[in-house]
Parts: C-alpha cells; sequence; structure tokens
C-alpha cells in the first residue's frame, strides 16, 4: 500500500511515468425489440426483454498526472491479452520511456510471466526489462486510480445497452477520445502518513 501510495506522489518524470490499469467485463446485450424513439417531454423508452450477446473486457490504462487514458476492448482477459496490451503500452504509448510503472491489482495474469506467454523470451525480456510492476494489495484494490475511471467510464458511456464489441469499441473511444481532449485528472489526496493514522489497525502494534 505504502508502495502505492508513495508513487502517486512522485513528481512526473517523463523517462519514467507512473500508469495505472484495471479491466472491466461488459455483458454485451442485445434488443428483443425495437426501443420506442424519444418525444419531446419522454425519454427512449426500452423493453424490459433483452438478449444476452456474449462478453467483452475493458482494459483501462491511465496516466493520472497528465490526464490520459486509453480504453482497449478485447473478448477475453488471459494473460496473453494482458501481455499484447502492456507491449502496446511499451512500444506505441510510450516509447521513449526508459521504464513505465504499471499499478494494477494483483489478478495471476498481471505477471511478467505472461509476457514469456505472449511472446518468444528475448521479446518478453525487452517488454519486461521496461517495464516495473506495483501491485495494490489483497482487498486493496480501490488505491488503483484505474478503477475510478472505469467507473466514470461505466456512468458515462456503459449505462445502455451495448449489443456487440463492435458497438463497444467505438463507444468506449469516443468516450476515451472526449476526456482526453478536456484533460480530465484525478485529484488523489491520500496520503502514507494519513493511511499511518486511518489504518493503523494494519500495522504491527510495538
Amino acid at each position: 500500500m505504502e508502495a502505492v501510495l508513495d508513487l502517486y506522489h512522485r513528481p512526473y518524470d517523463r523517462r519514467s511515468p507512473w500508469v495505472c490499469m484495471d479491466e472491466k467485463l461488459i455483458q454485451l446485450i442485445r434488443e428483443t425489440r425495437i426501443p420506442i424513439p424519444a418525444k419531446p417531454g419522454k425519454p427512449q423508452r426500452y423493453d424490459y426483454e433483452y438478449e444476452r450477446n456474449d462478453t467483452a473486457v475493458n482494459f483501462l490504462f491511465t496516466e493520472p498526472l497528465t490526464g490520459w487514458r486509453k480504453v482497449n476492448v478485447r473478448s477475453r482477459k488471459r494473460g496473453v491479452d494482458w501481455a499484447f496490451e502492456i507491449k502496446e503500452l511499451l512500444d506505441v504509448d510510450y516509447p521513449d520511456a526508459d521504464v513505465v510503472v504499471v499499478v494494477c491489482d494483483n489478478l495471476n495474469t498481471h505477471t511478467i510471466a505472461s509476457l514469456y506467454e505472449a511472446f518468444q523470451p528475448a521479446e518478453a525480456r525487452r517488454l519486461a526489462r521496461r517495464l516495473e510492476l506495483r501491485h495494490t494489495p489483497k482487498h486493496g484494490s480501490w488505491l488503483n486510480i484505474a478503477e475510478i475511471e472505469l467507473s466514470i467510464l461505466s456512468q458515462q458511456c456503459l449505462n445502455a445497452r451495448i449489443p456487440d464489441i463492435e458497438t463497444l469499441r467505438r463507444e468506449t473511444k469516443a468516450w476515451e477520445q472526449a476526456r482526453n481532449e478536456n484533460q480530465k485528472t484525478v485529484d488523489w489526496r491520500f496520503t502514507t502518513d494519513e493511511a499511518r493514522i486511518k489504518l493503523k489497525q494494519l500495522y504491527p502494534q510495538f
């Protein structure tokens, strides 16, 4: 916990930026009846019946200090899917950084081993040299700022029925572009000193 909190108060360094990432499983829902269009004074109305149409996963990365975020949609969230997202993060989003620190939860796919599952050893090692993982503690995923961004994404973009993965990709990319243009940031104020007071029951007593 303290390692994550110290990172959040580290000054911006373009050679070693820190990024938060998280995933969210989405149930794709297809309408069984055509919705009734909105009219003056009346919102669009949907039938309560629907059809489940598979699932998809939103991979969200955000750099809170610069107000940047990215959402990629995949059909699964296996270790190799995470590995390909990390490769894009390092080679496309941060090609000039020496090391990128990634804050993520303790999911068993969020490991260096996933890089070796997806790529040849030489390529996996190349990526691993530029990657530093900072895991949130067990039951402490609330420390991940990416969860805040996912919550906003759910409220602003995923609050309607989305029928298929292509529609989900269009909707999330439109949200991503609008939010990045506005450079919305997260004002994180919880510090290590506050943690030692508010969460003192977690610390050894001497």
